[in-house]
Parts: C-alpha cells; sequence; structure tokens
C-alpha cells in the first residue's frame, strides 16, 4: 500500500514516529495525483478526448509549492522535538468554494467557486476551516471542483472543465456538489477534503465514491470564508477514508468562531475519544419513509417509488449488525415530512441563491465583461450574463419570481413552514422522553449509485431528487454521516447513513465506528477503485 492510500490516522502515527517524513507523504500524493487525476479542470479546456475519459479530474488548482512549504515546516517541528499538531502531515484538499489566501510568497491561489464569474478572484483571507487545518499541521495540496457555485448533484455543472469523475467508474459522476473532494479522497490525491453541504452535497458524494462524509450541526463549523450558496444550509465539514479519519478532522475544524455570528458556543467533544465505546445500549431507529422515494406528479399530488433492492438491503444489514453489538433497533418510526423536503428546498435554497449573488456585479471584484459599455445597468447585465452559468441563472431568476410579494406567500413563506414541520420530525424521533427516544436513525444515503455522465445532467427536478434522502437534516440542522456499505451489482460503491439530534456527531461517529470495525473483513472493502487497480 502507498502512503498515499493510508489514512489520516495511520499517517499521524507514521509521522510522529519518525518513521515517514511529510515530504515523502506529500511526494507519494502528488505522484499519484499525476498518476490518475489528468488535465485541471478549466474555462478554455477544448475538446474531451478519450484519455480525459479514463482520469479522474479532481482538481481546479493544484498547490504543490505551498504544500511543499507546509510539509517542510512539519517534519522541521519534528525534528525540533515540536508537536505539529493533530494533522501533522497529512495531505488534504479543499473545495474551491472557499477562500484561500496566499501564503509563503507563492503563486496566487484563485478562490473560483468553479465559475467563470470568480475565475480570477483571489481571496484576502483564509476560510477559518482551513486556517484550523494548516495551523493543526495539514497540508493543503490543492482546490477540488465543485458545481458551479455547488449548484447541482453530479458536479458537471462546473465551469471548470473537465468535470471530475468518479474513480469507482470514470464514465460516471462522482456525486456533488462536493464532487472533486469525494473524488480525491477515493483515489489516494488527498487523505481528507473539506466540503460543504447544503442539501447533502457531502453525504451524496461521500456515498458515491466509497468514502466518509459528514454533515455536522448546522453552527458547529465555521462557514466564516465560504462562498454562500443558501445561508442557512450551508454546513462545512469532513470527507475521509474512514470514521478515525473523520473525527480528526472535524475535531480540528469545529468550534465558536467569532468572526461567524452563526456557530455555536457550545463545547466540541473529544471525537476520538468517544470512538471506541461502541453501541451497546443505544437506541437506534429505522424509518419507513426512508425507504421510498415521493416525487410531484403533473397534477399536484405525490408518487411513490420504492427504493432498489440492493440500495435498502445493505442499511438493514447494518441494523442487524448493530442489534448483535448490542444496540436496540426501533423500527417503523415515522418521518411523514420527510416527502417535502425537496419541494421546499426548491425555494429556500433559489430565494437564498438569488440574494448571495446580487454582489457579483463587475464591479468590486471578480469577472468584468471586456465589451466597452457606457451605461452602469448594461455593464451589470453583460457581467453576469457572461460570468454566470446556466444554474446559477436559473436559480436567481426562481428565487426572485418566489420571493417576490405577490408569491412569497404562496411559496416562500409555505416552505419555511414545511421547514418547521421538518424539524419537528427530528424533534420528535429523538425527544429522550418522547416515544422513541432514538440516539440516531438509520437511513440509505442516496436513492441510487453513481449515474452515468450526461444521464441526468440537464434535468434540474430529477438531479435534485438524489437528494431527498439527505436534505431533511439541512432542513433540521441536524448532523449526518455518510458510510460506505458495499456495492452494487455493477462495482459502484453504496452508502448508509446515520442522522443525529444536534450537536451528536461523537455519537453518530461512535456508531460508524463499531460498524466499520463489523464490516472491516467484508470482501467489498478489499475491492479497489478502477483508477488505482
Amino acid at each position: 500500500m502507498e502512503l498515499c492510500d493510508l489514512s489520516a490516522l495511520e499517517l499521524v502515527q507514521l509521522l510522529r514516529a519518525r518513521k515517514v517524513s511529510a515530504v515523502e507523504v506529500l511526494e507519494a500524493t502528488l505522484e499519484r495525483i499525476g498518476q490518475v487525476d489528468g488535465r485541471a479542470g478549466s474555462l478554455d479546456s477544448g475538446p474531451l478526448t478519450e484519455e480525459d475519459k479514463g482520469k479522474v479530474h479532481a482538481f481546479i488548482t493544484l498547490t504543490d509549492e505551498r504544500a511543499l512549504e507546509q510539509a517542510r515546516a512539519v517534519d522541521s517541528k519534528l525534528a525540533a522535538g515540536e508537536d505539529p499538531g493533530p494533522l501533522a502531515g497529512v495531505p488534504f484538499t479543499v473545495k474551491d468554494i472557499f477562500c484561500v489566501k496566499d501564503i509563503f510568497c507563492v503563486k496566487g491561489t484563485p478562490s473560483t467557486a468553479a465559475s467563470r464569474i470568480l475565475a480570477n478572484f483571489t481571496a484576502p483571507y483564509t476560510a477559518t476551516p482551513v486556517a484550523r487545518m494548516e495551523a493543526a499541521g495539514g497540508v493543503m495540496v490543492g482546490k477540488v471542483n465543485l458545481d458551479e457555485f455547488t449548484y447541482g448533484s453530479s458536479n458537471e455543472s462546473s465551469a471548470f472543465q473537465p468535470s471530475p469523475r468518479n474513480p469507482w467508474n470514470t464514465g460516471h459522476v462522482p456525486g456533488g456538489s462536493s464532487g472533486g473532494s469525494a473524488a480525491s479522497v477515493a483515489a489516494g490525491e488527498g487523505v481528507l477534503s473539506l466540503g460543504t453541504d447544503t442539501a447533502g452535497s457531502i453525504r451524496q458524494p461521500a456515498s458515491f465514491c466509497g468514502v466518509v462524509g459528514v454533515k455536522p450541526t448546522y453552527g458547529r463549523v465555521s462557514r466564516y470564508g465560504l462562498i454562500a450558496f443558501a445561508s442557512s444550509l450551508d454546513c462545512p465539514g469532513p470527507l475521509a477514508r474512514d470514521v478515525r479519519g473523520a473525527a480528526l478532522m472535524l475535531q480540528t475544524i469545529a468550534g465558536l468562531d467569532p468572526r461567524d455570528s452563526t456557530t455555536a458556543n457550545v463545547p466540541v467533544e473529544d471525537y476520538l475519544a468517544a470512538l471506541e465505546k461502541g453501541v451497546k445500549g443505544m437506541r437506534i431507529g429505522l424509518s419507513p419513509d426512508y425507504f421510498r422515494i415521493v416525487t410531484p406528479t403533473p397534477d399536484g399530488d405525490f408518487q411513490e417509488h420504492p427504493l432498489p433492492a440492493e440500495i435498502e438491503a445493505p442499511v438493514r444489514r447494518a441494523a442487524d449488525l448493530l442489534r448483535q453489538m448490542g444496540a436496540e433497533i426501533v423500527e417503523d418510526v415515522p418521518m411523514p415530512n420527510t416527502r417535502y423536503g425537496i419541494p421546499a428546498y426548491f425555494v429556500i435554497s433559489r430565494v437564498e441563491a438569488a440574494s448571495n449573488l446580487h454582489r457579483y456585479d463587475g464591479v468590486k471584484y471578480g469577472y468584468r465583461t471586456p465589451q466597452r459599455v457606457n451605461d452602469l445597468r448594461v455593464m451589470y447585465k453583460k457581467s453576469r450574463a457572461e460570468g454566470f452559468g446556466l444554474q446559477p441563472k436559473l436559480r436567481i431568476l426562481m428565487g426572485m419570481y418566489v420571493s417576490a410579494a405577490q408569491y412569497s406567500e404562496q411559496y416562500y413563506q409555505r416552505a419555511l413552514r414545511v421547514r418547521s414541520m421538518i424539524r419537528r420530525d427530528f424533534d420528535v424521533a429523538f425527544d429522550p422522553n418522547g416515544p422513541y427516544r432514538l440516539d440516531a436513525l438509520l437511513t440509505p444515503t442516496t436513492p441510487t449509485t453513481s449515474f452515468e455522465m450526461d444521464a441526468v445532467y440537464g434535468d434540474s427536478v430529477l438531479m435534485q431528487y438524489a437528494d431527498q434522502l439527505t436534505v431533511p437534516s439541512n432542513h433540521a440542522g441536524v448532523p449526518g454521516v455518510s458510510l460506505p456499505a458495499g456495492l452494487d451489482s455493477t462495482g459502484l460503491p453504496i452508502g448508509i447513513q446515520l442522522l443525529g439530534p444536534d450537536y451528536a456527531e461523537a455519537n453518530l461517529l461512535r456508531i460508524g465506528r463499531a460498524y466499520e470495525q463489523a464490516t472491516q473483513d467484508d470482501d467489498w472493502r478489499k475491492v479497489l477503485p478502477k483508477v488505482l487497480r
């Protein structure tokens, strides 16, 4: 096994024991990137070649010089007997939705949000989660691709092409919007990655790429330096090889930030210390509402679609394994408002997206039309028309429509009430004095495994329903963890999901670790992504 394929905790232990150096780990990671990644995403990529179709294309910007300086700094501290931090020498990637300031006097690191309108933007500050990872000794190897402004569930909407591909099968998508993050971890191009989750944008690609993804409680991790999509839903969080790596990273980035007034003044637990406590006595629920997809019909009704058997089976098996380890499995927990998560998200997210996109006007920063104009309004219009891709334009139009005075009550205010109903479902399920008293809810992460490139892209409604099982926790603000749980009949990863009450990340990771240990000898865990075979 190569150094770049080890888990974060294994690497930290090797580095602290001085058996390897941070520079050696970085060199192995950069070599892997050279082997599997292919062309970085760019605005002028040209036609897709056959060689491109077999590569991962996770990156927009490779920050190898910055990384080398950081790795050398870690090695210097270790040689001097100093503590370089809990992430000492661990290579990580960053979704290019986070601002990262220039350091070490190396070339600029743009923060693009995968959009033409920010292609030339170099941030004057670094996002808090990135700064905390670097302060903890982490080595940032690059900024990875995403759906433009995080608008999508496949990564195909990026203005920077070629878009990322799934390391398990490069004819399939890695998921989105944190697809570059998930793909980079799965392919050994980074041991950890920092992503964001607005409707499942960490957990869905984690499921598609066979890695661990964590959406923390809203406010658990600072959003300072995050280029906003929907401010009431966005959550930064980790993607990792295993549960221990996710716990280590979350421990590093979580906590109060005076620069973000939405962060919670709640103590951060020792997530690593809680991992090995087992699940005996814990109450874990199953809900029938998470074993079907409900889509609207043209006449305003809803149509139910049962989940495929190969998606449901790993959840049932996980429940059986957890029961054998001492957990109490609570069946038939009602979550009736799950079916309304996507319609409510359609409205709320687009109103907030339209509001956040107003700042990109071609004046203060970012793209400005090169055409000569004599009117400020014309300059605004041309800059935004040329700088934004299709998905931002659609969200601006829909957001402005449903928030207009004559439609606000019909759409936006109703969606906010639905969000409250979804939150109430979780409150009842997790109420320690209620009928179910759950410590966690166990569900599938996604209704399908990864879909083929171009198979769903362009159908916004169909693609949005890929997030039906993940979006309720964003509405409710509660934490969620996606775990790899097997492979489908075509060899693509399947994910299962754990949801819990506010600030219950320690319990979810603890359950995830118990499941991970119970399945460590499963045959599917020995299978590598195709790009590594």
